[in-house]
């Protein structure tokens, strides 16, 4: 179910990546196809490279979580050398030759396993409000610095989630994890005070993107993808206006194949395609809720209730801005975005909770039943238990 979930929303994806970029493409490549096109292979590359995690086993993660996360530290940091670039409004992407890479992606996949790791080592101490700050906030804390200092406020609030959502699903007492939220508060509203850009586009989401309530200029500036995104969604109405044919992917709609794309399925597809949408991530989330109950390694669970806190908090973030609950943040709606960083790395997680639920203990008992009633079906083979009528013997 989560695998035949991933992949369906995978195909849809593609199908919308190739629909909201089509006019930009042609304007900025000379090709319909092109960003299309590039998405198609990133897809290429992450159903191998799920597959491939699905079938390593749990220790193999155990291993390799310091190993994760140090990397994911270390590409981080490249940003900052003359590898590093920007779109513009963050500087968050690494540029290696022709291939361009966002390590903040890679961190969050880092944290799913790191997290899992250090939780279970200490789970008898958890009680210890030092033993769960050492060494979690530490590392977590400078992976979200430096992702703030590349300007990435959505993604450094998803990396936040991630730390809670971990936490949580641990067993770590909930007086730990308020005061922990209670100390991130100061900074992240320091965070968004001192950059003009995040401060006004959280004036605008307060004061609801209402023109007479907000300057002219900043208007223009915070809420022009907002009131695209939600003029949109009313064009689409029940049913939309049809596959291919929005009017706010040809220029009127920023990221409209990438923060604003369900925007663009409410356009194309009406209300019955975004809550088709909701129906598979609904899906997506009792998938790992299943596999979290299945599983008795606490390992495995940790890890799949951060990815779930991951891929479903990421796509509630993406809906949510779209429809103006939460301010504009610039997070992908996972899976459907155009972005290969983002949607490899997501592919990988999910193949990670893969591994677990193929190596659970009652899928083990289930196919050793199953031979065993193969095996006690053979010609001339009695079940131990199997009861001879008197008489019949010969």
């Amino acid at each position: 179910m989560l695998l035949g979930t991933t992949l369906f929303l995978l195909a849809f994806g593609l199908v919308m990546v190739l629909s909201s970029s089509s006019i930009e493409s042609r304007v900025d490549d000379g090709d319909f196809f092109a960003q299309a096109s590039r998405q198609g292979i990133f897809a290429l590359v992450g159903i191998p490279v799920m597959l491939i995690a699905s079938r390593a086993p749990v220790s193999f993660w155990r291993r390799w979580a310091w190993h994760a996360v140090g990397i994911g530290l270390l590409l981080q940091l490249l940003v900052f050398t003359p590898l590093g670039f920007g779109n513009g409004y963050n500087t968050n992407w690494l540029r290696l030759g022709s291939f361009t890479l966002q390590p903040s992606e890679f961190i969050k996949f880092a944290l799913v396993v790191w997290l899992a790791w250090v939780l279970t080592t200490k789970r008898h101490l958890l009680d210890n409000w030092r033993h769960v700050a050492l060494p979690i906030f530490p590392v977590a804390g400078l992976a979200i610095v430096l992702v703030l200092l590349g300007n990435d406020l959505g993604t450094a609030l998803i990396l936040l989630a991630i730390v809670l959502g971990a936490l949580f699903f641990a067993g770590v007492r909930l007086r730990i994890i308020l005061a922990a939220l209670a100390a991130v508060a100061l900074p992240g509203w320091i965070a968004i005070s001192v950059s003009a850009s995040r401060s006004g586009r959280f004036d605008a989401w307060l004061a609801g993107c209402d023109p007479k309530k907000l300057d002219p200029v900043l208007y223009g500036l915070h809420c022009w993808q907002s009131v695209n995104g939600w003029e949109a969604l009313a064009h689409g109405g029940v049913f939309g206006v049809g596959l291919g044919n929005s009017a706010a992917k040809w220029a009127w709609l920023p990221a409209a194949d990438n923060d604003f794309i369900f925007a663009i399925i409410g356009e194309e597809l009406g209300l019955v395609g975004c809550i088709l949408v909701l129906i598979l991530f609904v899906l997506l989330a009792i998938c790992f809720i299943r596999i979290i109950r299945m599983v008795r390694d606490l390992f495995a669970k940790t890890a799949t209730s951060v990815a779930m806190v991951w891929i479903i908090g990421q796509a509630f973030v993406n809906i949510a801005v779209v429809l103006g609950v939460l301010p504009v943040l610039g997070v992908p709606l996972p899976l459907v975005s155009s972005g290969g960083s983002a949607l490899i790395t997501t592919m990988a997680a999910i193949g990670v909770v893969l591994s677990f639920a193929r190596t659970s203990p009652r899928e083990t008992a289930i196919s050793g039943r199953l031979r065993g009633a193969s095996a006690d079906d053979r010609p001339g083979r009695r079940s131990p238990g199997a009861r001879v009528t008197p008489g019949t013997a010969q």
